[in-house]
């Protein structure tokens, strides 16, 4: 493909993330790589208040997990990940614990940029984020995949401290994912709340958790094709305890949205309707969470 001069591609944008000038507070990389038939992660590096720990995974795939010191962001906090998958390779990232965004006038954000080379799956499964009252919070995801590269993202949030009387009331929810197959942007999904657009409990009914799923590539296309007959086939009932929709990506995969009144409900669907995920990574990514 030729690109106008001086255009920028999607290559550019996630290329000039990971190789990223100085070292600031909450950066961290991670580069996963085959090695003898399994994945080891071969870079590992985070400053605070971002943290990584590098789990022991029985399969063929390497695990890491993200957290912070602290247990959440709090006001000014900007995380920006940046990570790699070699060819071949197969990781997990997921997080310790949900997102917790606390209560600030500055706010907080997180940024994920992420390349995917030849044959390689990457599985993106983080806990929720969960916002408190008066919180703002800005997310921003940016993956680069190869032609051959499998991808399965989870993105999800709940009302925040429900039990504590915050359902949906925080200041601002912002998030932007954008996915692309070489220069070809084949993604490119927004979500803001706030209540300035109407009032967030009102509008939210009776739902506290909402999701969304992306899976594309040739190691998920038979799952995606299973998963949009299940949903396009389930009777659909506008007061159902939960929603699902499906819809097609790029022709070969599915972005896939879940409403419902729980995280453990939400959660249930997922792992019920993502089970495949644990034959990508040899080992079994939902045995202690949800």
């Amino acid at each position: 493909m030729v690109t106008p001069q001086g255009a920028v591609t999607g290559e550019d944008l996630v290329c000039r993330a990971l190789r990223g000038p100085a070292i600031a507070a909450g950066v961290g990389k991670l580069c996963f790589e085959r090695m003898g038939g399994r994945t080891v992660l071969t870079r590992m590096f985070a400053t605070s208040p971002l943290k990584l720990l590098n789990p022991n995974a029985a399969g063929r795939a390497a695990w890491a997990c993200l957290a912070t010191y602290g247990g959440g962001l709090v006001s000014g906090d900007a995380l920006q990940i940046d990570l790699e998958t070699g060819p071949g390779a197969a990781a997990l990232v997921t997080t310790q614990a949900s997102t917790k965004v606390y209560r600030s006038e500055a706010g907080a954000s997180q940024r994920l940029h992420a390349r995917a080379a030849a044959e390689s799956v990457l599985v993106l499964l983080p806990d929720p984020v969960t916002c408190f009252a008066g919180a703002s919070y800005e997310q921003d995801q940016q993956v680069l995949l190869d032609a051959s590269a499998t991808l399965v993202l989870v993105d999800w949030l709940t009302a925040g401290r429900v039990e504590s009387g915050e359902r949906w009331r925080f200041n601002t929810y912002s998030s932007r994912l954008k996915i692309w197959r070489h220069d070809r942007l084949i993604l490119h999904d927004a979500l803001r709340l706030a209540p300035e657009d109407g009032e967030l409990a009102r509008r939210m009914d009776r739902f506290n958790c909402l999701a969304s799923v992306v899976l594309v590539g040739p190691a998920v296309r038979a799952g995606a094709a299973r998963l949009a007959g299940v949903i396009g086939s389930a009777p659909v009932s506008r007061r159902s305890p939960l929603l699902l929709s499906a819809a097609p990506i790029d022709g070969e995969g599915l972005l896939v949205r879940v409403a419902g009144p729980s995280v453990e409900q939400v959660g249930a669907v997922l792992r019920q309707h993502l089970g495949f995920v644990s034959s990508l990574l040899g080992d079994d990514p939902w045995s202690c969470r949800w």
